[in-house]
């Protein structure tokens, strides 16, 4: 619809006028800096940044009413800058010109009620927010939308000239870097570290159809991150990982769409989310709080985070139920099928404990929760879930076996309502799928399979026929009509079909 179609009370709202003041904010020594500048943690003390909108009290000035029917109206904008995660302008990127936001389908992925069997499985209502719909096929998308909107309005001021973008990544942030990256070609270019032969091919090969440079070192992800945690201080490089607030700040939207799909009622939803490097759980959290502080939402859904039991350091943080006693840990982690999760020592970690406090003094209550999964409950979450028609990664299946473990601990009641994210799409990951099928798991990753779910193909070849066809050699005449014949024969043998009386 254009502009003049909407009623005439939205009209001046329909185009964000709000104009924002971000600042970086230290989570250590609590300093701000001004954003003219790409800074990765704070000057003084070294510790990470969060950005936040000096001006956010004129957003508290709008009834929360308004809001909703201002994301509501703007669903049928066709403005392309506001058709993704920037349909929430004010709360993401109030400072950046709509003409300077990078869209590239981004965002407002579907959330899908899981059917009948496998709710009354778990024994609660809960659906799969489809996040391998982004363009890249997983959630990395929405910040790298942000991050590279700004580096493309620093661009456009003529604050930055030529960009190298580089990030570490377990394969989701680099297809997504490099994506992102090339379209804003020649003035940014990519370069991407991942830990060799941790990523799947499919992941792989993403990053390289988009033209980056792909560096393959020793080690997992955490060493990977330290590399280029050394590039962004000693050499003018943009760092594109989760330690770049721009990226929080975009998956903040992944908390905007569910209010926005719920009607902005959240009060019995619990959202279960994958940790990994622990950007995203920090990001759905800041977004509910945003939200709630301007109006937009009454409540605070509970939050779930889930980490497997072969990297789970922020689960064995929160193990200790005195926030004075805990102590952080980085752990060594062990293989693991969902291999974004295979990060030991989470770099928003500050952030999590920052916004974990904050959370639930809101809320007054305890609306945070941590658990921790075996990689068998993974693979075989995961597999039940697209048994049952979801697209769900491996991801996908840690945050269904999240939810079972919040079942089990009762954190989540039958009353609520889950949404689970499925941070990829299923295909990046079917390597492990195959694997699972043929029981080929190496012993480190503790999978065996159940014979239940296994699935292959069956060859169907009668061995009554001397004839059957081949590429360049097809059969003719009654030899193909045997073929069919016979092959249809064997099928129906097989699925116990019936002839038609």
């Amino acid at each position: 619809m254009k502009i003049d179609e909407f009623p005439q009370d939205m009209q001046p709202h329909l185009l964000p006028a709000h104009e924002g003041r971000l600042v970086y904010r230290c989570l250590g020594c609590g300093a701000q800096f001004g954003i003219e500048q790409l800074l990765y943690v704070c000057p003084e003390c070294r510790q990470v940044l969060l950005l936040e909108d000096a001006n956010f009290e004129r957003l508290k000035a709008v009834p929360g009413a308004v809001w909703r029917r201002i994301f509501d109206y703007r669903k049928m904008l066709t403005v392309p800058a506001l058709r993704g995660i920037y349909r929430y302008h004010e709360f993401i990127g109030p400072v950046i010109p709509l003409d300077a936001v990078l869209y590239l389908g981004e965002g407002h992925t579907p959330v899908v009620r899981a059917n009948v069997p496998l709710r009354d499985e778990l024994g609660i209502d809960f659906y799969f927010k489809n996040e391998g719909q982004n363009p890249s096929a997983s959630f990395k998308d929405r910040g790298m939308a942000s991050a590279l909107s700004y580096i493309h309005s620093l661009i456009q001021r003529g604050i930055l000239s030529e960009v190298l973008a580089v990030c570490a990544s377990t394969g989701d942030t680099s297809a997504a870097a490099a994506l992102y990256g090339a379209y804003l070609k020649p003035r940014i270019k990519s370069a991407v570290l991942l830990p060799h032969q941790k990523v799947t091919p499919q992941q792989l090969s993403q990053p390289l159809g988009s033209g980056a440079t792909v560096f393959e070192i020793p080690g997992v992800f955490d060493d990977c991150m330290k590399v280029v945690e050394a590039l962004s201080e000693e050499y003018p490089v943009a760092l594109l990982n989760s330690k770049n607030a721009w990226r929080i700040l975009g998956q903040e939207s992944y908390s905007y769409e569910i209010a926005q799909d719920f009607e902005y009622d959240v009060s019995q939803l619990a959202v279960v989310v994958p940790i990994g490097n622990a950007g995203n759980i920090t990001a759905v959290m800041s977004g509910f709080l945003k939200f709630l502080e301007a109006g937009v939402i009454n409540a605070l859904p509970k939050i779930v985070g889930v980490q497997s039991e072969h990297a789970d350091p922020v689960y064995r943080y929160y193990l200790e139920p005195q926030a004075d006693r805990r102590r952080f840990v980085p752990v060594t982690v062990r293989a693991s099928v969902a291999q974004a999760a295979m990060i030991g020592n989470p770099v928003s970690m500050p952030r999590v404990i920052h916004m974990v406090e904050r959370y639930n003094q809101t809320a007054g209550c305890q609306r945070v929760f941590f658990a921790a999964v075996a990689e068998q409950d993974i693979m075989d979450w995961q597999l039940t879930a697209n048994r049952n028609g979801h697209i769900a990664c491996t991801h996908g299946g840690e945050a269904l076996a999240g939810l079972r473990a919040a079942r089990a601990h009762g954190w989540v009641q039958p009353g609520d309502i889950a949404v689970l994210d499925s941070t990829a799409h299923a295909l990046k990951f079917s390597g492990f799928q195959d694997m699972y099928f043929e029981n080929r798991f190496p012993e480190e990753f503790g999978i065996t399979p159940n014979p239940a779910l296994v699935n292959q193909p069956v060859y169907i070849r009668p061995k009554d026929l001397e004839q059957v066809p081949a590429p360049g050699r097809p059969l003719k005449d009654e030899e193909f009509r045997r073929f069919v014949r016979r092959t249809a024969e064997d099928i129906a043998g097989r699925l116990q079909l019936r002839k038609r009386a």
